[in-house]
């Protein structure tokens, strides 16, 4: 099993809250509220602030209804539809999110494609599955805490992930704790024979940035440390518009 980094270990905890971060997160915002780019679109520095970008692939995996693409609209700042519908087919959003390495105090745009799939289109399509897991760099695992089925499919899922990739577990609909049918025991216990990260969302969405700062912290950090750990003894990858490591 990877391991996972301690917070905060390669990346400064909690910038977005610094002075001086407020530059870098003024270009994912509008009018206090995150912009929403598109797949050609990309965060514009001035020429004397100019920050490097590196690119990830996020798979969104997870039984129908968990909550994969109210998470994904989360992440990204975006408007949660009302009304639940199955995901015809593959969708995706993109997240930016610029953090400061802590040894070099380098600043960089992390740009992270979050794929998600319906569960019916997975089974009808042979190959949905192949073409979200290909050059995949992390899978998100997710199991809503209102739903015991999701949770308990975790260890299928996990075990038909192969290679080298950052693999996380988020329960969704923790807000609803008077309908849990995932106990905090069961958690812990899932944690400790897996190894993996379990991180807890809700299902609203906020304007602000410290709802999402912690996965998408975390997420960054174990990404970074990865291509690190991955191009030792060289210096650290960066992921240009190719997706190549350089």
């Amino acid at each position: 099993m990877a391991q996972v980094c301690p917070p905060g270990s390669v990346i400064v905890a909690d910038w977005h809250r610094y002075k001086d971060s407020k530059e870098y997160f003024s270009r994912i915002l509008h009018k206090k509220r995150r912009k929403n780019f598109g797949l050609l679109e990309t965060p514009v520095m001035p020429p004397h602030m100019a920050v490097d970008t590196v690119h990830y692939k996020i798979f969104i995996s997870g039984k129908s209804g968990v909550g994969k693409t109210a998470l994904a609209a989360h992440l990204a700042g975006l408007n949660i539809p009302k009304m639940h519908y199955e995901t015809t087919g593959i969708e995706t959003t993109v997240v930016y999110w610029p953090v400061k390495l802590r040894e070099s105090g380098k600043v960089l745009f992390f740009r992270l494609q979050l794929w998600d799939c319906g569960e019916n289109a997975l089974r009808r399509f042979d190959h949905f599955l192949p073409a979200c897991k290909e050059q995949v760099d992390a899978i998100l695992f997710l199991f809503s805490f209102t739903d015991r089925t999701s949770f308990d499919d975790l260890p299928h899922q996990i075990s038909q992930a192969e290679g080298r990739i950052v693999k996380f577990v988020v329960g969704t609909k923790f807000d609803l704790f008077m309908h849990c049918d995932v106990t905090e025991s069961d958690v812990r216990n899932f944690r400790e024979s897996w190894s993996l990260p379990v991180m807890r969302v809700g299902g609203e969405v906020s304007d602000g940035l410290d709802d999402v700062a912690p996965l998408l912290n975390c997420l960054a950090e174990n990404l970074w440390h990865q291509d690190c750990a991955a191009a030792r003894p060289a210096n650290c990858p960066l992921r240009q518009e190719t997706g190549t490591l350089l």
